[in-house]
């Protein structure tokens, strides 16, 4: 069992807490980084947010 999927098995019923969480961190990032990699931090929120809302086996 991967990372992920362990992941995903810990957070099955708190999908907005856990969305809520990695905005919270991108937005720290983006803080700390005064915004510099703003379009990248985003890009990887949106990717951590998919990935976590994915049911799916990884392939």
């Amino acid at each position: 069992m991967s990372m992920l999927d362990k992941l995903k098995s810990m957070l099955k019923g708190h999908e907005e807490q856990a969305e809520k969480g990695v905005d919270k961190a991108g937005d720290m990032v983006d803080e700390r980084t005064q915004g510099k990699y703003s379009g990248q931090v985003d890009a990887g929120q949106e990717k951590l947010k998919e990935q976590l809302r994915d049911d799916r086996p990884p392939q």
